[in-house]
């Protein structure tokens, strides 16, 4: 298995792009330099000792120089075993609400950022378990089965926003007979489902969904974000707010939490309610949930023993910068009797 240290430098071979077209207006201008000594024909007899693509070579060699040093900067590395590794933990799914209501502000920053940052410090406080993402709103959506690469959801994380609903209301029951069809087939049990909402015009099915998943042994936790004062709605454009979300009477829709169906599913389900406020305990309030939750064990494959490999794009880089330094634009007498550059 192979995978860079440092992959953020790689953006540097965009650089490749100002190089070339530097080179290619160096070329225009030699040209027009020359053409100004005198007619094509003329140019051998005027500069008999200037290569003709000699500079060219250079310029190449220098190119693959800079691509080497790139390469060296990421450090590739070279996975030389695996071993099975064993973990003991729970799967466990994290369906969160992305309609419209969730950007209401009355738990700051939004209801929707406070509950990504809370999904990322739960991630970091997680140990051997494997975790899915459900987003819903209308409907619900699978956007990373059950895996214990939690790097993936993080880096998803930051994209998620109600653009990605293609229609609004909170699909809690959507949400969970899609986590139950994505769990692994076999034991059903050690199955955990979190779910961040704020309870607002969900559709029905809900309770229905959390029987249905207790039966088979899925444990609920809901996480209400929210307040029972409320907040608008904001409208955004660009990322620009631009007004606040109106009724058909063009008065201002007040958005709160509604905890009473979400203690209701959580009780259903066979787990736990837990209001998500401002504080930080909340997070190991949900670890400590989990851990009392009946554990699996897990046999993983994990690569160990990365070697790094930038010492030899290292070495390539000296050797073309020291081809590249030898190279002359004169011409040699042995080369242009060869003709290996005319």
């Amino acid at each position: 298995m192979t995978r860079f240290e440092h992959p953020e430098a790689l953006y540097l071979l965009v650089g490749l792009i100002p190089l070339g077209l530097i080179f290619i207006l160096y070329m225009r201008g030699r040209q027009r330099a020359l053409a100004r000594m005198g007619v094509n024909s003329l140019l051998s007899f005027l500069a008999p000792q200037q290569a003709r693509t000699k500079h060219i070579w250079k310029f190449v060699t220098g190119i693959l120089a800079y691509t080497a040093l790139v390469f060296a900067l990421a450090n590739p590395q070279i996975g030389q075993s695996t071993e099975k590794v064993k973990r003991q933990g729970v799967d466990i799914f994290i369906a969160l609400d992305i309609s419209n209501s969730m950007m209401a502000e009355d738990v700051p920053p939004s209801r929707l950022r406070k509950a990504r940052q809370f999904i990322t410090d739960l991630l970091s406080e997680l140990g051997g378990d494997r975790v899915g993402f459900i987003i819903f709103a209308g409907r619900a959506y699978l956007q990373v089965p059950i895996t214990s690469d939690y790097l993936a959801l993080q880096t998803l994380l930051k994209t998620i926003s109600p653009a990605l609903a293609g229609t609004q209301g909170t699909a809690i029951g959507d949400a969970i007979h899609l986590a139950d069809d994505a769990f692994d087939r076999g034991d059903h049990k050690r199955r955990a489902m979190i779910i961040l909402s704020d309870g607002e015009n969900h559709e029905g099915e809900a309770l229905t969904a959390a029987k249905t998943a207790a039966e088979k042994g899925m444990h609920i936790m809901t996480i209400g974000i929210g307040t029972d004062k409320g907040a608008p709605i904001p409208v955004y454009n660009r990322g620009v707010q631009v007004d606040m979300k109106k009724d058909r009477n063009g008065s201002i829709i007040f958005s709160k939490l509604n905890p009473e169906m979400m203690k209701e599913v959580a009780q259903t389900g066979n787990g736990s309610y837990l209001n998500l406020k401002q504080g930080s305990g909340e997070v190991s309030e949900v670890v400590d949930w989990l851990d009392s939750l009946e554990q699996a064990e897990f046999e993983e494959q994990v690569f160990t023993d990365y070697e790094d490999q930038y010492q030899w794009f290292l070495g390539i880089a000296i050797l073309l910068l020291s081809i590249e330094f030898f190279i002359s634009e004169k011409r040699s007498g042995w080369l242009s009797r060869s003709k290996i550059f005319s």
